[in-house]
């Protein structure tokens, strides 16, 4: 008996033991801020820091009208109450990204709730329930467990209460008979007057610059053209800069829209021909309200937004290349810019490929074919805001090669919105001479 007492002790001794030496799941261990102020009647994106989440991965995003648990406690399963579902998170808005290094890993997330939450939210408040709703991020391991965490949300006017965050931003140039996203122009002329309306959420600091992306400059990434405050604080220096044109400081009033006035038309460059991109870059600013805590430190996030900026575009050349582009721009079309019909190119020297964006594309897919020939030498595929793209060198085009080459534009769902007409190269080892 004392045999059996003495082995189950052991068995249940060892057990212990085993379980205190096994490895930790990681857990999420708590979101900042844990609850907001947001607009009842629109859009309103918010800057938050789920902290402890190393080993974990941000997979989707929800709002509840009423959750099982306190807010901002950790909880292995679904919190949402069956029934108060909002929505989830659209896809194109989905910007959460791993932040910090060694002890203290965190996970970067830009709350976008689109305006049709908000009002889901407002009818229910009208109905007699409760004013606020629910914010949740699940989180998965490497080994398949669960975790969810919230943050409250709560509704206001939209005014000085809720964090600065911009809602939507529109740049064009202001032609005199009409805003145009797209313009071209002949060699050493001067750009139309260049605006921004920016939508906004909140009041505070709005700070930033005004940048030209010149023919031959490498191309701005996803990343490059999102606000300063929607990155996490590591990687805010990293962006690429590019030709500075013009700074801007201004205090934005709880009125929600703001005209931005562009440069100076006569700052902006236009003596070489080929495509240019102007880049409107919102900085980072200190506001109370949008604060974040992310263990190492307060993390500032005024100028925040879900989405990345929009590029205009102007494009500078001769009048026969010109003609050229107007013709091919009708509604819906797709024009190409760069290079020419019939271009010669040097053996070695990859060309660059540019367009103009076309309303709706979600994608852009470059073709380039062997000469007549129905084979497919290179396809590549481009983000929306990106309309150019260098051959990477792997590609080989030998002397005497003829090309052409086209750009779809992509729907969300891979339907093909507009299509340009072929363009033809050809290579030669002496450049056309």
């Amino acid at each position: 008996m004392r045999d059996k007492m003495t082995k189950h002790f052991l068995h249940v001794l060892i057990l212990a033991a085993g379980a205190l030496l096994a490895p930790l799941v990681p857990a999420v261990t708590a979101v900042n801020p844990t609850g907001v102020n947001v607009s009842s009647t629109g859009v309103t994106t918010v800057f938050l820091t789920f902290q402890g989440t190393t080993g974990q991965q941000a997979v989707d995003a929800f709002w509840c009208g009423d959750i099982t648990v306190p807010a901002n406690t950790p909880s292995p399963v679904n919190p949402c109450v069956p029934g108060t579902l909002f929505g989830h998170l659209p896809l194109r808005n989905n910007l959460a990204s791993p932040s910090g290094a060694g002890a203290v890993d965190n996970t970067t997330d830009i709350m976008t709730i689109p305006a049709s939450v908000a009002r889901r939210a407002y009818q229910d408040a009208l109905a007699g329930k409760a004013s606020q709703f629910f914010y949740v991020r699940k989180f998965v391991d490497g080994g398949g467990n669960e975790e969810y965490i919230a943050v409250t949300c709560r509704m206001a006017g939209g005014g000085a209460r809720v964090p600065l965050a911009l809602t939507n931003v529109e740049v064009y140039f202001d032609t005199g008979s009409g805003r145009r996203p797209v313009y071209l122009l002949e060699r050493g002329q001067q750009v139309p007057p260049v605006e921004a309306v920016i939508h906004y959420n909140g009041s505070g600091r709005l700070k930033g610059r005004w940048e030209v992306v010149k023919p031959g400059d490498l191309e701005p990434t996803l990343e490059d053209l999102l606000t300063e405050a929607s990155l996490p604080v590591e990687r805010r220096g990293l962006q690429r800069r590019y030709l500075q044109l013009e700074r801007f400081d201004l205090l934005l009033p709880p009125t929600g829209r703001v005209v931005l006035p562009g440069p100076d038309p006569a700052t902006i460059p236009a003596l070489v021909d080929g495509p240019y991109k102007i880049l409107l870059r919102i900085e980072a600013t200190r506001e109370k309200e949008g604060d974040s805590n992310a263990v190492t430190g307060t993390v500032s996030s005024g100028g925040v937004a879900g989405f990345p900026m929009p590029v205009l575009r102007y494009y500078v050349g001769d009048e026969e290349a010109l003609a050229v582009l107007e013709k091919q721009a009708p509604k819906r079309s797709l024009s190409l810019m760069l290079p020419q019909d019939g271009a010669v190119l040097e053996v070695g020297r990859l060309p660059n490929f540019s367009w103009v964006d076309v309303e709706g594309a979600s994608l852009y897919r470059l073709d380039l074919y062997a000469g007549d020939a129905d084979e497919l030498l290179f396809s590549a595929m481009v983000g929306e805001g990106i309309s150019s793209y260098s051959l990477p060198p792997f590609i080989e085009t030998p002397a005497g090669a003829g090309l052409r080459w086209r750009v779809s534009a992509l729907d969300s769902g891979g339907r093909v919105v507009a299509r340009s007409p072929w363009r033809t190269l050809r290579v030669s080892s002496d450049g056309g001479r």
